[in-house]
């Protein structure tokens, strides 16, 4: 047997228990879901809802399974950021799978940017890049009792290193939908107070060149379902799952206007219209899209805003411009779609000025939701590179709230935390706390860091 696995246990994370907003690991789902149509016999350790690793410790005892696989749910941006809290459960995982004598793989981003620990902890290999495909193809080794996974593409190994690039899913259609039935799904209901939110998955990449973002899983390409296969999927979730509302993970949903359109025909065609929430870019809507994305049931869409400053979107690489973020939030408005922002704090060369900037866009477009956070720098970005001689001991938070500075910014910690918070304000009271701004400002002018750091933009 083997016993596929996660470790986002939701109860270690103070914010996501707050937020009580739990979504099913997506990518461990569709590897199970592959394992078991190629013929193995497989079962699934979900953490979200588990009191700890001691619950993983248990289901290793009553299963007994041969191999332990934990695929990480890499559509879910908490997996991005590799919080410790979800490293050190990991480890943990794989020194009980090993104690119980079973053989580990291990996907994921954190896996791939550091297998060391892991290997440290006991696995056998660290599966690179997407996972569903190259797990079945250790499992096929494994089960003919075969230990060598050198010839195998994808893979890190203890000993040997790197295999070979992994080969990237190109026929998306042709994988199976996830595995539902092997969820507790009324345990996810209840969390979501009965009106049920779910995800899904309409394509895989990004090719956009922030120089913030990690791309360690699907890499700069963009590979999408047909929107045939994703209405398939909506229908099948209808059936068998029944959301009130879904989630599309996508990093950019619908980049091309064209595959919108049919989309949104083929939801009306078959009559399984849903709202649903999802992510695009400013530079990409335009009245077409704003128009395709409500007749498919698009009810809110998060833009990657950033800043309402363009010397902070110059040095990010970001391809986007302040004005395309008004143009894109109003044109979302008027088709009748929520319109939510992401904002990044922090990014050098950001000053006083900038960030006054952003809280100036806030103000005045007044998006229906943000989210804050600070410059993050992930291994294998551009960014992290350039900060990576300021990175102290702590280079990830320990969880998703910390929302700390890992390298000499602008500012401190708390500093921005309060920015956070003021931003927060403008938007859900609706109107400037003028008090704290102007105390802010005073701050700013008297504590800024010592030698913040300065770069150029394509610097």
């Amino acid at each position: 047997m083997i016993l596929v696995a996660h470790s986002n246990f939701m109860v270690q994370d103070a914010k996501q228990m707050a937020r009580m907003r739990p979504y099913a690991p997506l990518s461990t789902l569709i590897a199970v879901a592959l394992l078991r149509r190629e013929g193995h016999r497989v079962a699934l350790f979900d953490a979200t809802f588990a009191s700890g690793v001691e619950a993983f410790e248990r289901t290793l005892g009553e299963l007994r399974p041969a191999v332990v696989a934990i695929m990480e749910d890499n559509f879910n941006f908490l997996t991005k950021m590799c919080t410790t809290v979800r490293r050190e459960s990991a480890l943990a995982m794989i020194r009980l799978a090993r104690a119980h004598g079973c053989r580990v793989a291990v996907n994921g981003p954190d896996a791939s940017d550091s297998p060391g620990p892991y290997f440290e902890a006991g696995a056998h290999v660290v599966i690179e890049g997407e996972g569903e495909t190259s797990l079945l193809r250790v499992a096929e080794v494994w089960d003919r009792g075969e230990a060598d996974l050198r010839h195998l593409s994808g893979l890190v190994l203890p000993q040997a290193g790197a295999t070979g690039p992994s080969r990237a899913e190109r026929d998306l259609d042709a994988l199976p939908l996830p595995a539902w039935d092997l969820l507790d799904i009324d345990s996810y209901r209840s969390a979501w107070g009965g009106t049920l939110s779910w995800s899904l998955a309409a394509s895989r990449g990004c090719p956009y060149a922030c120089n913030w973002c990690a791309k360690p899983t699907f890499g700069r390409r963009y590979t999408v379902r047909s929107p045939e296969n994703v209405v398939e999927e909506i229908a099948r979730l209808k059936r068998e799952v029944g959301p009130a509302h879904l989630w599309f993970t996508d990093d950019i949903l619908g980049l091309d206007p064209d595959w919108i359109e049919t989309f949104a025909s083929e939801v009306a065609r078959r009559g399984v219209r849903l709202p649903f929430t999802m992510q695009s870019r400013v530079n990409l809507v335009t009245p077409r899209v704003a128009a395709g994305l409500a007749r498919a049931g698009a009810s809110e869409v998060w833009l990657g805003v950033e800043s309402g400053s363009q010397k902070v979107l110059d040095a990010m690489d970001k391809g986007t411009c302040v004005e395309a973020a008004k143009t894109a939030t109003r044109l979302l408005r008027q088709a009748g779609i929520r319109v939510c922002w992401f904002i990044q704090l922090g990014y050098p060369p950001e000053d006083w000025e900038d960030i006054v900037a952003t809280r100036d866009l806030v103000r005045n477009e007044r998006p229906d939701d943000i989210g804050v956070s600070v410059a993050y720098p992930l291994p294998g970005t551009i960014f992290y590179e350039r900060v990576r001689a300021q990175l102290g001991a702590q280079r990830n938070w320990r969880d998703t709230g910390e929302l700390a500075m890992l390298f000499q910014g602008t500012y401190e910690t708390g500093f921005y935390r309060r920015i956070r918070d003021l931003l927060h304000r403008e938007v859900e009271a609706g109107e400037p706390d003028a008090h704290g701004w102007n105390r802010l400002e005073v701050e700013a002018h008297a504590h800024r860091s010592p030698a913040p750091m300065r770069v150029a933009a394509g610097a």
